[in-house]
């Protein structure tokens, strides 16, 4: 679960995360207020929406008066705002963040990411502040400290002095600071299961403090139910409603830009579907993991949910029966075509629990474009000749 940039600040207050002062607002004349309420001669008006980069999409203005603040937030408020993290479609601005102006001397960018390799939380710290990080990843790599912390020990002086070192921080007072900061921010990362913190930039006024310009956060859903407050601060407006549809009959749905829909269960195999479909030439349009508890109406929706997409050609069920049996998926294929005009070919590999019972099923319903595969690598060939019109 992602949250806004005004969200993230409020959890870092909890933890003296040092932020500028800002309010949130849902209309032009709200802004200004808050902009009037925040006092000062600058401000920035900020859009809110799930994604990075909004600086060069145009979703982040400065302005100099009440006025100009009130003229910006009703150019931002409405715009779709596209970015490289949005896609092509962007996302619609509901909210804008009105901050007060600061005093920035340098820009700095600093992150907490879990590294899956390490098992352990990754801080990311550059000089590059205000860039694209991946463009600096890629570009620059050198220019990327990373410093992995063991949660056995937690984040330690050591830590930082790696940190400021490899930033070029000489100052001794600046060097405390900044210590400090990223001491708080991985308390923050590990006390909330945050996935991603991301701070960018992060600003070095000119009295030598350390500020959160920016904010972006990430959490674990699984530990959600131990952060409620967190989760009240969903804004479920910002997530695909396919997406959002599918979690709530337990599907794991993610949409992608192929011609395949993917019907599979385990997330490993969903990859692996996903990675053999790539290699026999074609191009998955999502990855749906059923998950362990399937029946024939959760297979049904996940039907309902891939056609939606209009650039499906074709559909690959490819189920190992452990947990799921295959004859429960079999009749939720059956029950799909009775709910949802299945106008596609369907291409089904089962196998492993019931796997026989399930091939009886299909081959007495007698359904037309439903097409049997014997395994993995037939099921994706006949899956990517069917979307080929073949």
């Amino acid at each position: 679960m992602n949250i806004h940039e005004y969200q993230a600040k409020q959890i870092f207050a909890k933890y003296g995360v040092p932020t500028p002062k800002g309010i949130v607002a849902n209309t032009p004349d709200q802004a200004a207020k808050n902009a009037a309420e925040l006092g000062g001669d600058i401000w920035v008006v900020k859009a809110q929406i799930h994604a990075g980069g909004r600086g060069l999409g145009g979703g982040v203005k400065l302005a100099k008066s009440i006025d100009e603040v009130r003229e910006l937030a009703s150019q931002i408020l409405g715009m779709t705002l596209v970015t490289h993290q949005t896609g092509p479609e962007g996302k619609l601005v509901q909210k804008v963040y009105i901050e007060e102006g600061a005093d920035i001397k340098d820009e700095l960018y600093l992150g907490v990411v879990l590294d899956r390799a390490k098992e352990m939380p990754v801080i990311m710290a550059s000089t590059e502040g205000g860039m694209e990080i991946e463009k600096v990843a890629e570009e620059t790599p050198e220019k990327i400290i990373k410093v992995a912390v063991d949660p056995a020990i937690g984040f330690q002086g050591f830590h930082g002095r790696e940190l400021v070192f490899g930033l070029g921080i000489t100052d001794p007072n600046e060097q405390k600071k900044f210590i400090d900061f990223a001491s708080k921010l991985y308390r923050v990362y590990m006390e909330n299961d945050a996935e991603l913190i991301e701070i960018n930039p992060l600003i070095k006024t000119g009295s030598g403090d350390f500020i959160a310009l920016d904010g972006k956060m990430g959490f674990d859903d699984s530990a959600l139910g131990r952060h409620p407050e967190i989760e009240d601060m969903r804004d479920i407006s910002e997530e695909d409603p396919d997406e959002r549809e599918a979690s709530q009959y337990g599907l794991s749905y993610v949409a992608l830009d192929g011609e395949i829909g993917c019907m599979v269960n385990g997330a490993g195999l969903a990859m692996g579907t996903m990675d053999t479909i790539n290699y026999m030439g074609g191009t998955p349009a999502n990855f749906l993991d059923v998950g362990g508890k399937a029946n024939a109406e959760t297979v049904a929706k996940g039907f309902e949910i891939i056609l939606k997409n209009p650039n499906v050609k074709a559909i690959f069920v490819n189920i190992f029966g452990g947990i799921v049996r295959c004859d429960r998926i079999a009749n939720g294929i059956l029950e799909a075509t009775k709910m949802v005009d299945v106008h596609v070919p369907v291409i089904v590999r089962l196998d492993g629990t019931n796997a026989l019972e399930a091939a009886e099923i299909l081959k007495n319903a007698n359904i037309a474009n439903v097409i049997p595969a014997t395994d993995l690598a037939d099921g994706a060939a006949k899956a990517v000749a069917a979307a080929k019109g073949e």
